[in-house]
């Protein structure tokens, strides 16, 4: 790092949490510099600066990671949890001893695709809609599905306040579809679901972007490979122009 940056954006790189979340982290007082507790956005910071998240220093991860896993339903993806539910990260190989976290999440009940990284500038490129990263789900519902969902879906449907539209849809059977999403907004297809009285069986994700969970077995991960990692750097390059383009810089 040969010039000083957003302090959100330091912890992300040191592998704290995503920048969005580092925000929170700052907001809420947090983070000090240089003995400094610091709780509003905007400060920059150097390596030479003494950085501490809850009292704790923090410095820039030295080895990045980028991690696929085939998350199981039944586990939640946060660093730990209230309830004591099973952690995602937890199946990681137990020789990863640096602090990962996921680009984008899969509920609770939910399986399939996550990217485990502590490269934060990764995490915040193909976390923002602005990337445009395709993620694809495979939906069992109990019930049949109405071709009125698929209607709906596809065109845009406002629920609550929010507006939910899907890239594609595609019927696979009478109780079976196939979405892609690009946005994702939080817990989106189960909210569209449950506005047509539908409760997902499943929800599995298969592909995010071009990287497919293929035949990875439940529960396992795998390095990505460089050429995996390459082919992402379009949607990072795309986010990185869109930020420009509206005049925002680290």
């Amino acid at each position: 790092m040969d010039k000083p940056i957003r302090l959100q954006a330091f912890l992300a790189r040191c592998g704290i949490a995503s920048r969005r979340a580092s925000e929170a982290l700052i907001l809420a007082g947090r983070v000090s510099v240089n003995g400094t507790t610091i709780t509003e956005l905007g400060t920059k910071v150097s390596e030479a600066d003494t950085v501490l998240v809850d009292g704790k220093a923090v410095r820039l991860e030295q080895q990045k990671l980028y991690i696929a896993l085939h998350k199981p339903a039944g586990y939640i993806c946060s660093a730990r949890d209230p309830q004591g539910r099973p952690l995602a990260q937890d199946l990681l190989p137990k020789n990863i001893t640096e602090r990962v976290y996921t680009i984008g999440r899969l509920d609770f009940r939910s399986s399939g695709l996550i990217i485990f990284t502590n490269d934060g500038d990764f995490a915040a490129a193909l976390g923002h809609p602005s990337a445009e990263l395709e993620k694809e789900y495979l939906v069992d519902s109990t019930v049949p599905i109405p071709d009125s969902m698929l209607e709906a879906f596809s065109r845009g449907i406002e629920i609550e306040g929010e507006r939910y539209t899907c890239a594609s849809i595609e019927r696979l059977g009478r109780k079976s579809v196939r979405v892609v999403l690009i946005e994702g907004k939080n817990r989106e297809i189960r909210r569209v679901f449950s506005y047509f009285h539908l409760h997902p069986q499943r929800l599995h994700r298969v592909r995010i972007g071009h990287l497919l969970l293929g035949s990875l077995p439940e529960g396992q991960s795998r390095p990505l490979t460089s050429e995996e990692l390459e082919q992402f750097q379009k949607y990072i390059e795309g986010y990185k122009n869109r930020r420009e383009a509206h005049g925002y810089r680290d």
